[in-house]
C-alpha cells in the first residue's frame, strides 16, 4: 500500500499527501495555465485519475480483504487497508464505505478521516470532505495534511477563498516551513492568493 509516515509515526495514504492531484494544481497555478480549471469549483479536477479496473494483484488483495472483513468485522486494520485499496483503485464510494467501517471501530484516527475526505472530494462531495478534514484536525490539531487539503477544497470547490487561506495560515502556525506538492511553500501560496483577492476587489 503506498503510504508515508507522518511526524507522529502513523501512516497516511501517499495519494492524500498530494491533496487530490495537487501536483497539477501547483504547477498549473504558478504556470498560469490550469488555475481557471480549479477555480470553477469542479468537485473532481480534470486531472483526477479515471476509474480503472484493479490490477490483478490488487484484485487478489481486494478479494482477501473483503473476505477478511466479512469473517472478522471488528478488524480495524483490515477495514482501513480495504479503504486504502479502494482509494488506490479510484473506487470512491467503496473507499468511503470501508473508511466509515474502520472509523466506527476506531474513530480517533486522523489519517483515515483525511483519506476519507479526499474520497469525498473526488466523489463530488466537497462539504463532506471539509467535515472529514475538520474531524481529523479536531483529533490531531497538528495534522498538516488535513489542514492543507481543507484549504484546497475551500478555495477551489466551495469558492470560499478567505476560509481557504485561513486554513493554510493555521497550517503555517503549526509548521512555518510547510510546502505544497512541487516544493512551493504554503507561505508563498498564501501571499499569492491574498494578492489575487485584493486585485479581484
Amino acid at each position: 500500500m503506498p503510504s508515508k509516515r507522518n511526524a507522529a509515526g502513523d501512516t497516511v495514504q501517499k495519494s492524500t499527501l498530494y491533496g487530490v492531484a495537487l501536483v497539477a494544481l501547483a504547477v498549473g497555478f504558478f504556470g498560469g495555465v490550469m488555475f481557471s480549471v480549479y477555480r470553477t469549483g469542479t468537485p473532481v479536477p480534470q486531472s483526477a485519475p479515471a476509474l480503472q479496473p484493479p490490477a490483478a494483484d490488487q484484485s487478489r488483495q481486494l478479494d482477501a480483504l473483503v473476505k477478511e472483513t466479512a469473517q472478522n468485522p471488528k478488524n480495524v486494520s483490515a477495514w482501513t487497508d480495504l479503504g486504502n485499496l479502494y482509494f488506490d483503485t479510484n473506487q470512491f464510494e467503496k473507499a468511503i464505505w470501508a473508511y466509515k467501517k474502520s472509523l466506527e471501530l476506531k474513530p480517533d484516527n486522523p489519517n483515515v478521516w483525511t483519506d476519507m475526505g479526499v474520497m469525498y472530494r473526488r466523489n463530488g462531495q466537497p462539504a463532506d470532505a471539509v467535515k472529514s478534514f475538520d474531524e481529523a484536525i479536531r483529533i490531531d490539531p497538528k495534522h498538516e495534511v488535513s489542514r492543507f487539503n481543507k484549504g484546497i477544497v475551500l478555495l477551489h470547490d466551495l469558492d470560499k477563498p478567505l476560509e481557504g487561506v485561513r486554513a493554510w495560515e493555521e497550517l503555517l502556525k503549526i509548521n512555518p516551513f510547510a510546502e505544497a506538492p512541487g516544493g512551493k511553500s504554503v507561505d508563498e501560496l498564501v501571499t499569492i492568493y491574498k494578492r489575487n483577492m485584493q486585485q479581484d476587489k
